[in-house]
């Protein structure tokens, strides 16, 4: 397809300049000079570097990925139509129905960034995490670290690679069969829904052939329940064990999971999470 970088460069900016950070989750303050998000904010946002960001506005960076366009769509909360202008101005196809979609309304996204003393992380029907806030990093790590094919729950379940190995340790009040099962459960229906979505078959083929797991729970015939709700003990490395209700709210017209983690106002379990909002989720002492 044609393109034109200063086109694709032109946008961003405009874009950016469009959206307030407060519906970024950012705090306004008096002294902002720039009316909308900061490049370092987009950037966040997106997951990529701000030195990125920077060349993509200057038009010295060519050629984006899907990847990478599908992301500052995202973080910008364009529509589906602004959305197809940013990757057609980028020389990419926007991506095509019967596919696992990737875009998260800016009504769901103004919505989560309200709601920023919940860890929140929306996930795609191939449980590819798309969004996420500060406090879900706090209370996870940073997603923004991994490589984008493995910001997918399925992969740091059963896969080998960067997921599996920032993925901390939990304890599932259903057990943790239950929970695998569960996933794969979701994993057989999405791949039902999308039989041609050539990502998905990926993601299937790579862990029926590299985790026994995902292979017997492939292969099992019963039904299992799928992905819904939860209680989960994080082993988080600085403030410890964090037991939170996890509850996976469906998002009615995008095919979107929003999962969120709360804990009962004023328990012990909610002045862990005070914790982590304060802290990020870094290195503090926790007097006795």
């Amino acid at each position: 397809m044609a393109s034109s970088h200063s086109d694709f460069a032109a946008l961003l900016r405009a874009w950016r300049d469009r959206l307030s950070p407060a519906d970024g989750g950012f705090t306004m303050t008096h002294n902002r000079r720039a009316p909308g998000l900061r490049r370092e904010e987009l950037a966040q946002l997106a997951g990529l570097s701000v030195d990125y960001v920077l060349r993509l506005e200057q038009a010295r960076a060519k050629n984006p990925s899907a990847q990478v366009v599908g992301a500052l769509a995202r973080a910008l909360q364009l529509s589906r139509a602004e959305r197809d202008q940013l990757y057609r101005s980028a020389g990419l196809l926007p991506p095509q129905d019967g596919t696992v979609g990737t875009h998260v309304p800016p009504g769901i996204q103004r919505l989560a960034a309200r709601l920023g003393d919940v860890p929140i992380g929306v996930f795609a029907a191939d449980w590819t995490l798309v969004w996420w806030n500060t406090m879900w990093s706090a209370l996870h790590g940073d997603p923004a670290v991994l490589p984008a094919d493995e910001r997918n729950l399925a992969r740091a379940l059963f896969g080998n690679g960067a997921a599996r190995a920032l993925m901390l340790p939990i304890r599932f009040e259903r057990g943790p069969d239950t929970f695998a099962a569960s996933i794969v459960a979701d994993l057989k229906d999405a791949v039902s829904r999308y039989p041609t979505d050539s990502r998905l078959d990926h993601l299937v083929q790579e862990l029926r052939e590299t985790s026994d797991a995902f292979a017997h729970h492939w292969a099992t015939q019963t039904v299992a329940t799928q992905h819904t709700n939860d209680r989960k003990t994080i082993q988080h490395p600085q403030i410890g064990d964090i037991l939170l209700d996890c509850d996976v709210l469906l998002v009615p017209g995008a095919d979107l999971r929003m999962v969120t983690y709360t804990a009962a106002t004023g328990s012990t379990e909610a002045g862990k999470l005070d914790l982590l909002r304060v802290t990020g989720g870094h290195t503090v002492t926790v007097l006795p």
